[in-house]
This record gives structure tokens, C-alpha cells and sequence, in this order.
């Protein structure tokens, strides 16, 4: 869950490495650190709070040096706090690290016994004292490194610099992200892919226990044995401008707007709307394995959590086919009833989110078929799955997730109408009609940005309110869900999602004069019986917001407020829907002066339990 970069070349590193940390600090901002090996040896600098605070430093007492690590951190082992900031030294080793070490106070409870002497309070620091100790022993450097990682257990995505070999970087992963950029004469380490965007495409993905030793003029990459091993170079088609906010005041709001361009590039290619087929070539199922499917499990945590609700009813009522929807945290801890005739769907932005990779690896271990949903290029998911459906969303920096869930639920539609298709369950028409249909997805969607002011004006409205409650039925409920998610996630107004019909069963005891309830209320078969749940929140004196086509007037006319949206086919809706409430979010997240990009307590990949 934090941002890690190392950088080794014949430019100065702490510019780099400042750079390559404020594009990751989403992952991370409790504190931040760097490590620097110049003429006078290693040098340390770190800080607490956001990464400014750093650069404020740094700016006071720069380092020099051509070899760095650089860290910004998102607390898991150990309050935020100088102290438990990355890198951490123990004598000529210094350490940044991603990830949870499970077997910590064991390891340090021995280190301790043997006249180790611990600064913090991190599972991290273990990891030098470690080092160390191997040195100690007499073991090289790189022998030093790799008993170590065979005694620590848990994830980690590991960058190593000693102060002793001033011209190597060594670094690890394990079920944590890590990637190796190969520049001119210069190589980068980093969580993720947009830390390094401005100074090479050439990227390795490294593996779980791969290790990397990166000198001079080459890189070596051992596995556990300390054997020689190959790994592919690929080609990233992300400029740097695609990571930049492009003018816009943050960059949820920049991904917002992003929308119709990434949902096109997300079904671009994949559809011939003249035949009526979806054109899923990654998908290497074939048509036996289609045919024996019994069931589909779709596993995923916060957003994604939600589009897979919806992928649920899309896959039911298109290919007739029984779905689970599971968090991705309960899921790998209770005994699914998944086998060869299951299909299991691991829905993820990142790739790296650690209980829905952990849900895909426990399915493949009970024979389930598996097909990736992801953005980023790459990852562990999507180098797990069976097979990977890539969004096309293109990097999504606001910790809020927007474009990526759009283009979720457009993947899941084309997964939907694939597997319809192949079972039966559609016939070429039909699916034609579909496809006709999504064309226009990216039109209505801009329909519903272009009333971004009117938006901004209803939240000027409804900023001071200190609860909300959101109200769907049908394919509306997870919509209801995730605008309560994306208000509470960056305006910190404690909101919830209902299904209105459940409204009656708890949540109408809350509806008083002060609360604004916001209904999703646009034409669809259930909309007779969500009139009904408008009139007994009306009864009670809430503040009623609907969301609802622009000619709906019986709607408009018992409310308080109301958002137009254009009139959509039901299964496209969800999709339209959201908009609207994500700029409703933002509005009143930014009207209250909160970090809209990075919200407090949260990360963007939670690569960690």
C-alpha cells in the first residue's frame, strides 16, 4: 500500500526520486523518506506528513548521489510518525518496503536476545537488522540478502541500497507490487508504472520471489536459488501526460471527465456491431468449457465490489447462468463451492489488491476456469488469471476510483453478451441491438458531464449535511452503494446505500428534516414501486434528491432537487447513473475543502490484508 522508487544512473537521483514519489503518492502520504549514496557515503532524509513535508527538507538539506531509494508510506506496522518512516538504516543497509512481514515480532523478539538495537516500531526495519546480521556472519552481500528473504514470511515488495557497494541496487517481491524500468544507461524500480513514465517505457514486471540486482551498465534477475532468470520487456503506451491532471483542479476530476474516451477504448476492437458478436480474444476459454459452466463467482473488495453486483444481474439475466458476488476479504476465508464448472471473475483496478489475488489463487487451487477484469497492465491478477479482460482506462491517480469502475461494468457487459452469445442464450439480433446500443454509451455519458455547473450548484446546497442516504432498486442498488461510497470516501460525510426497498426495515428511522435522501429514479420496471419509497421519505420530511430522466415529471414534482440524466437502455444505465453522483461527490468534497485526491486513511492499491 505505499509508493516505492530506487534509482541508479549517471543523473542525480534525488530529483527522480522526489518525482517518481509525488506520482505515487497516492498508494501512501501518512510520511515519506529517501536514502541517497553519494561521496559522503549513505544519508537519510524522511518526514512526516504528506510528501511536501520531505521536499520542504530536502530543499533545507539536499542529498548528492547517484543511487537512491525513496519511500512514501501508508501505515500498517507502526503509527505514522518520523520514527517509522522509510528507509530504514541499520549501519550500512537501508531499506524501503510494501507489504506486511507476518512473522515480525517473532524475528525481532530473537534479534532483540541477540543485542539488536530497533529505532521503530515497523515490521521493516527486521529486514535490515537481518542483512545485517548475514554480514555479520560473513556471508556476501547478495548471499545475505537471500537468507533473509527465505526467513521472513508474508508479502513485500523490497528496495535494498548498502553503503558498501555504492553502485547496486537489490530488490525483491512477493505478492506485492514491483517493477524494473530499463532506461539509457539508468535503471528504475517502483510500485507502479506512472513513477517512471517520464523517463523510460521499457518495463520488466518482476515476479513473486524474483530477485533483482541492478549495477552498472546491467540488471541480473535470481530466483530463490540465486539461478539466472529471464523475464519479458514490455513496451507501456501510457505517455506522461495521461498521468498528469491536464489542467484540471484534481485528478478525480480529470478521471471523471476522462470517461467517454476510456469506456470507447475499453470496447473498441472487441465488438463488430454490424455480425452482433463480441470479439474476445483473451479470453481462451473455449466453447466445451462455456458449455459445462455451472455457475460464476465474481470476487472483488470496495468499487470493484459493486460493479461485480452489477456484472451479477447483467450475467443472470443474459446468459441464464446462477452468480455469486463475494468481497474478496470473505471469500478466501470460507469454503466457496467453486470446481471445473465454476468460472470465477476476479474484479481489480490495480491487479495487486491482496484478498481478491488471494481469492483468484484460492479458486485456481479448486480447479475454477478464471478471467481477469484489470486495469493495470501486468499485475499479479492479471498474470494469474486463466485469462485477462485489460479496462483500457488508462492510470487512475485519484485515490476515488471513477473511469476504472465505469470500465469495469463496460467489460462485464461484453463478458455477459460473449458468454450469451456462446451459450445460446442471445442470438445475433439481439446482441447486435446490444452493441448498437453501447455505441452511444460514450454520448450519454457526455450528456451527463456537460451539466457539470448545474451539479455544482446542488452541492453547494446539500455541503453542510452531516448524513445522506442513497436509494436504488434492481440494477440501481450497487449504484446506491457507490455513491455512498464515493460521498463518504472523500467529503467525509457519513453516508449509506440502500435498496429502497429495504428502506422500511431500518433506515426510514433516520429520515428527518435534516436528511437528504437521493433517489435513483429513471424509467425502468421497478420505477412504480421506488415512487412508492419516494412518497414515504416525502412523508417524513426528507430532503429528497432524485436522479431521473429530463421528461419525468411525476418524479421531479415530489421532490426537493433533481439531477437529469438521459434515458438509457436499462443494462447501459448503471453506467450512465454514476456520473452524476461522482460529480456530486467531488462538488461537495472540494466545497468542503477536503483532499479530494487523497482522502485520509485510504490508499489507492490495498496490497496488503
Amino acid at each position: 500500500m505505499c509508493g516505492i522508487i530506487g534509482y541508479l544512473g549517471p543523473q542525480e537521483a534525488m530529483p527522480i526520486i522526489l518525482d517518481g514519489l509525488k506520482r505515487l503518492e497516492y498508494r501512501g502520504y501518512d510520511s515519506a523518506g529517501m536514502a541517497v549514496i553519494g561521496p559522503q557515503g549513505l544519508a537519510i532524509r524522511r518526514s512526516l506528513g504528506k510528501l511536501r513535508e520531505l521536499e520542504n527538507r530536502l530543499q533545507q538539506e539536499p542529498l548528492f548521489g547517484q543511487v537512491g531509494i525513496g519511500h512514501t508510506r501508508w501505515a500498517t506496522h507502526g503509527r505514522p510518525s518520523e520514527t517509522n518512516a522509510h528507509p530504514h538504516q541499520v549501519e550500512e543497509i537501508a531499506v524501503v518496503h510494501n507489504g506486511i512481514i507476518e512473522n515480525y515480532l517473532e524475528i525481532k523478539e530473537q534479534l532483540i536476545k541477540e543485542g539488536h538495537r530497533f529505532a521503530s516500531e515497523t515490521d521493516t526495519e527486521i529486514v535490515s537488522h537481518l542483512i545485517v546480521k548475514h554480514l555479520h556472519q560473513g556471508l556476501d552481500y547478495l548471499e545475505a540478502v537471500r537468507l533473509t528473504l527465505m526467513e521472513i514470511k508474508g508479502s513485500y515488495a523490497l528496495v535494498i541500497v548498502n553503503a558498501a557497494e555504492p553502485r547496486m541496487l537489490v530488490a525483491a517481491r512477493k505478492e506485492s507490487p514491483l517493477i524494473l524500468g530499463l532506461g539509457e544507461g539508468e535503471y528504475f524500480l517502483a510500485s507502479d508504472i506512472p513513477a517512471i513514465l517520464p523517463y523510460t517505457r521499457r518495463v520488466i514486471f518482476l515476479e513473486d520471489y524474483d530477485l533483482v540486482v541492478v549495477r552498472d551498465g546491467e540488471y541480473l534477475l535470481l530466483d530463490q536459488e540465486g539461478e539466472r532468470l529471464e523475464r519479458p520487456v514490455n513496451q507501456i503506451n501510457w505517455s506522461p501526460a495521461m498521468a498528469e491532471k491536464a489542467g484540471y483542479k484534481h485528478f478525480m476530476k480529470k478521471e471523471i471527465f476522462e470517461q467517454p474516451r476510456a469506456l470507447i477504448d475499453t470496447f473498441r476492437g472487441r465488438i463488430d456491431p454490424d455480425l452482433g458478436e463480441v470479439i474476445l480474444e483473451e479470453i481462451s476459454l473455449t466453447s466445451e468449457d462455456i458449455q459445462g459452466l455451472k455457475k460464476v463467482f465474481l470476487v472483488a473488495c470496495g468499487t470493484s465490489y459493486h460493479a461485480a453486483m452489477v456484472g451479477k444481474h447483467l450475467i443472470e439475466s443474459l446468459c441464464r447462468l446462477p452468480v455469486e458476488v463475494d468481497l474478496g476479504s470473505e471469500f478466501r476465508y470460507r469454503q466457496p463451492l467453486v470446481d471445473a464448472e465454476t468460472l470465477l471473475i476476479p474484479i481489480s483496478q490495480s491487479g495487486e489488491t491482496a484478498d481478491t489475488r488471494a481469492g483468484l489463487s484460492g479458486g485456481k487451487e479448486l480447479g475454477a476456469k478464471t478471467l481477469a477484469i484489470v486495469n493495470a497492465v501486468g499485475s499479479s491478477i492479471a498474470r494469474d488469471a486463466g485469462s485477462v479482460l485489460y479496462t483500457h482506462a488508462g492510470p487512475e491517480i485519484g485515490v476515488a476510483s471513477t473511469k476504472a469502475f465505469t470500465t469495469q461494468l463496460v467489460a462485464l457487459y461484453l463478458i455477459a453478451l460473449f458468454l450469451a452469445r456462446q451459450l445460446g442464450r442471445l442470438n445475433r439480433f439481439e446482441v447486435r441491438q446490444r452493441l448498437a446500443q453501447l455505441l452511444k454509451l460514450p454520448t450519454w455519458v457526455q450528456e451527463t458531464l456537460d451539466q457539470d455547473h448545474e451539479i455544482r450548484e446542488l452541492a453547494r446546497r446539500y455541503m453542510h449535511a452531516h448524513n445522506f442516504l442513497y436509494l436504488g432498486r434492481s440494477l440501481h442498488y450497487p449504484i446506491a452503494l457507490e455513491g455512498a461510497l464515493k460521498l463518504k470516501e472523500i467529503s467525509y460525510i457519513h453516508a449509506e446505500g440502500y435498496a429502497a426497498g429495504e428502506m422500511k426495515h431500518g433506515p426510514i428511522a433516520l429520515i428527518d428534516e435534516q436528511m437528504p435522501v437521493l433517489v435513483l429514479a429513471t424509467r425502468s420496471p421497478v420505477l412504480e414501486k421506488v415512487q412508492g419509497n419516494i412518497e414515504e421519505v416525502a412523508a417524513r420530511g426528507g430532503r429528497l434528491i432524485a436522479l431521473t430522466e429530463s421528461d419525468n415529471y411525476l418524479v421531479q414534482e415530489r421532490v426537493e432537487s433533481f439531477i437529469t440524466v438521459p434515458s438509457v437502455p436499462l443494462e447501459l444505465s448503471p453506467i450512465v447513473l454514476v456520473v452524476p453522483l461522482q460529480l456530486l461527490a467531488y462538488h461537495i468534497a472540494d466545497l468542503r475543502g477536503t483532499d479530494v485526491d487523497q482522502p485520509r486513511n485510504l490508499a489507492k492499491s490495498v496490497t496488503v490484508e
